[in-house]
């Protein structure tokens, strides 16, 4: 050992025996993308979510805090890499038109919440046996 560690080298850091390992958490964010971008994320899920709920773009998006143009950009990101359209919309009659989210959309909802919950949940375990 050089002069270099100026006594640094040896340090034992004193660990506080009072904290536990539930003084911290882990965090991770999972996302499903393609060669042409996310395809789903969890703003992305959220405006399917409240789509369905409301039955509106316009709604959804004011909802969530975004725009209606970029609402409808990231609808049209999602319809354009997936095989059939999470979501629809309709115009006209009497109610004015209204937007739907597909069976493939809700499809992709509950796929992407369950794969979520399963990562969520290995990490959590995973993370157990660090023994932080």
């Amino acid at each position: 050992m050089g002069n270099h560690c100026k006594g640094l080298c040896n340090f034992t850091p004193k660990i506080n025996k009072t904290k536990t390992m539930s003084s911290f958490t882990v965090k991770s964010r999972i996302w499903i993308e393609s060669s042409k971008g996310i395809y789903l994320g969890y703003g992305k899920i959220a405006l399917l979510e409240k789509i369905s709920e409301t039955g509106s773009i316009n709604s959804a998006a004011k909802e969530l805090g975004l725009s209606y143009k970029k609402a409808w950009k990231l609808i049209e990101s999602m319809n354009a890499q997936s095989t059939s359209p999470l979501v629809k919309t309709e115009t006209g009659g009497k109610g004015g038109g209204g937007t739907v989210v597909t069976k493939a959309g809700l499809k992709a909802i509950k796929a992407f919440n369950k794969l979520d919950k399963k990562c969520k949940k290995a990490l959590a375990k995973e993370f157990k046996k660090l023994n932080f």
